[in-house]
């Protein structure tokens, strides 16, 4: 019994030695986390990522949450009598969209802040729209217009850094202004790659509902657990990668070519994958990195 008792906690103690050199590494370093998908919609793992986050602010990191909501958004659509609709992963927005989307993504963002004070962290809860954070433009999917849907044209850092100079951790919808001041919805993705990089971020890590890349996604074996941007440029050029995972690809190499560190495409349906890629020498996803850095 004793040894079963030793063995188990010289393992905890060997979990944590492994973290250390990364805890070093990374303290006072701002990591952006998009956090969206199922992980969203089934409470256990809500509290898994969230919990996860917060162990990140208590070690030393300066992480901003920037969240999604389409699940919660295509249910309210639903309950007013509206069929969602998307073109290219995009969802079109009308006027009574737009205002669904902000109302949703407010409930989403207020939740998460409660999630989080619960931990016994100090978060605040915004919108691109505050603080002028993200002026966008009417993006267009293949030249169709799609209503009220932005591309984020400047993100002006300011209240982030305020909100992380006075400790507090910043949980962002993506929400944001265009110069006439007309409310647009933003891709999360998008939100959060911007936001990376304006901020100079060490790390960018999207939670999202795969393992993360693959050559071939039919084929398992295809998994890639590291990419130089070379490397995934080639990927995307080759017509391999289609649907939903092209332009989160072009997200990850956009971040890296523009000052981000790392880039991570994790699960975000498994326990504390976050956790497992950012503390551990072997990690759990895609880790995307620059072409000087290759190991």
């Amino acid at each position: 019994m004793e040894e079963i008792y030793k063995e188990k906690y010289l393992h905890k103690a060997e979990v944590l030695i492994e973290a250390l050199p990364y805890i070093q590494q990374f303290n006072r370093k701002v990591i952006v986390v998009k956090y969206g998908g199922s992980a969203m919609a089934d409470d256990e793992l809500k509290k898994n990522v969230i919990k996860d986050v917060t162990l990140l602010k208590l070690v030393g990191f300066k992480p901003i949450v920037v969240h999604g909501g389409g699940k919660d958004i295509s249910a309210w659509i639903g309950k007013v009598g509206k069929k969602p609709e998307f073109v290219n992963g995009l969802r079109v927005t009308d006027e009574e969209t737009m205002e669904i989307a902000e109302m949703v993504l407010g409930k989403v963002n207020k939740s998460l802040v409660s999630m989080v004070t619960e931990l016994g962290v100090k978060a605040v809860g915004i919108s691109g729209k505050d603080g002028g954070l993200l002026t966008v433009e009417k993006k267009y999917s293949d030249g169709k217009d799609i209503g009220f849907v932005g591309e984020v044209t400047n993100v002006d850092t300011k209240i982030l850094e305020d909100l992380l100079e006075k400790d507090f951790l910043p949980i962002v919808a993506p929400i944001g202004l265009d110069k006439d001041f007309n409310t647009y919805n933003i891709n999360a993705d998008d939100a959060a790659c911007a936001i990376a990089k304006a901020m100079g971020a060490d790390k960018l890590a999207f939670l999202t509902d795969i393992e993360g890349v693959y050559k071939d996604p039919e084929d398992p074996s295809t998994f890639i657990s590291r990419l130089t941007v070379s490397e995934a440029d080639s990927l995307i050029d080759s017509g391999f990668i289609g649907g939903g995972m092209l332009p989160k690809l072009k997200n990850c190499t956009d971040a890296i070519k523009n000052g981000v560190n790392r880039v991570h495409i994790l699960d975000g349906r498994k326990p504390h994958s976050l956790l497992l890629e950012v503390f551990t020498d072997t990690g759990i996803g895609t880790m995307f990195f620059k072409d000087e850095d290759k190991l």
